[in-house]
């Protein structure tokens, strides 16, 4: 299904970033406008897009390495690239751009097979060493409502969310275990401890007396035109959407490296609840920038990927394909009320800038955590001190890594030295 599924959803990324339809990376829309609207060129689109995406594709290979699920950022932001690389003429180019885009999105496919096997080649196969990449990212993933808190609303609160985070931790991993009906239940202490968090950050947000907005308002009067090019366009985030969905559904595709460990073991009634969180980061910068560049994403606010969570624990991917369909269409075409559903809680919007700078933090320190104790099983001699220096130094790089993806690309380049070691003895 991998086969069939990852090239059409290549393609059809490729072709709508190609048209300036959707991208992926929230920060090119913008620039894409630029060029829509005849003020940049193509190939400065195009530098652009790389420059913004390539340390992210490379930086999730690893996870996805050693997860054995694709973070989506590896087919997405990677059909950015081509998109906005390729000419869009019209006529033949069409054909050049669904051609690639469905090559690229085969290759996601059937890579992480072929990395496997090669794996399987070296002198030193690191490939089960390297999944303690994500060891810590599940447990560390927990805090994050309790960080937004704390940006939002002070220490005192963030600590007190802290205390019935790990309280809830505690006791759930003590009396987790349910007996119902002659039936076993087990609660998933990772799960319980976030959404806690997530209900004192949304319970916060929710009951903040400040005045409402009109910001989402003034910017449909301005860009009404915009909001209907996206919303002429809403089978094709249909398609995209079902296509999404199915995939997640499926096990092959996660939304980011916090929910692919928990599809690797099967946990979607945790994926799920982990997905919905970065959902509610991402609607306010989705909608904005979409309203005023008339420029979507592929997969919206990511709504699709808790729906294919949750098809999964069904076993339902046709299912998952129409509840995705379904779920784009209605966000496409309800695009204005979205926007002003934010303006009645201006609190619930702050929350969502919040929301992805507390998950970038988190996830910064837990794979870099992560990809030291891979480095440390790699190597124990050298490995950590490897990924250290890597972080200490980032900052004296002309070009510097993104800080997310040190602890993966240094454990990955733990396990090549050693594999050069090893060849020569060294060992």
């Amino acid at each position: 299904m991998a086969w069939t599924l990852l090239p059409l959803l290549g393609m059809l990324a490729t072709w709508m970033a190609n048209q300036n339809i959707a991208v992926f990376n929230d920060a090119l829309r913008p620039i894409a406008l630029e060029h829509k609207e005849g003020r940049t060129s193509k190939s400065s689109l195009a530098l652009t897009s790389f420059a913004f995406s390539i340390g992210y594709v490379i930086g999730f290979i690893p996870p996805s390495l050693a997860t054995g699920v694709i973070i989506v950022h590896v087919l997405l932001l990677g059909t950015d690239m081509l998109g906005t690389y390729l000419p869009n003429k019209g006529g033949w180019t069409h054909a050049v751009v669904l051609l690639a885009g469905g090559f690229y999105g085969l290759l996601v496919a059937t890579g992480l097979e072929h990395l496997e096997t090669l794996f399987a080649m070296l002198p030193y196969n690191f490939l089960g060493e390297l999944a303690l990449v994500s060891s810590v990212v599940l447990v560390a993933f927990a805090l994050f409502p309790a960080l937004v808190v704390a940006l939002q609303y002070g220490w005192k609160r963030g600590l007190f969310t802290t205390i019935f985070v790990l309280l809830t931790q505690i006791l759930v991993g003590k009396f987790g275990a349910i007996t119902w009906q002659d039936r076993v239940v087990l609660l998933n202490a990772n799960a319980m401890s976030l959404l806690v968090g997530m209900i004192f950050m949304l319970g916060f947000a929710m009951t903040d007396r400040r005045a409402k907005s009109t910001m989402q308002a003034q910017m449909l009067n301005l860009f009404s035109q915009r909001v209907q090019i996206i919303r002429k366009r809403w089978y094709l985030f249909a398609l995209s959407g079902g296509l999404i969905a199915m995939s997640a559904s499926l096990g092959m595709v996660a939304e980011s490296a916090l929910s692919a460990p928990l599809y690797q073991e099967g946990n979607f009634g945790s994926a799920w609840m982990t997905e919905l969180a970065r959902v509610l980061g991402f609607i306010p910068l989705v909608i904005t920038t979409g309203i005023a560049t008339g420029i979507y994403s592929p997969s919206g606010i990511k709504m699709v990927f808790v729906i294919g969570s949750l098809m999964a624990m069904r076993g339902n991917p046709w299912l998952a394909l129409g509840l995705g369909a379904l779920w784009m269409s209605l966000e496409v075409l309800l695009l204005t009320q979205f926007a002003l559903f934010l303006d009645k809680f201006p609190a619930l919007r702050e929350t969502g800038d919040h929301v992805r700078t507390a998950v970038t933090k988190v996830l910064e320190f837990a794979l870099l955590i992560g990809g030291m104790m891979a480095a440390m099983a790699i190597a124990p001699a050298w490995g950590a001190m490897l990924v250290a220096g890597l972080y200490l130094l980032n900052g004296t790089f002309k070009k510097r890594f993104i800080p997310m993806a040190i602890g993966p690309m240094g454990a990955l380049l733990v396990g090549i030295v050693a594999n050069i070691l090893v060849v020569f003895g060294l060992a």
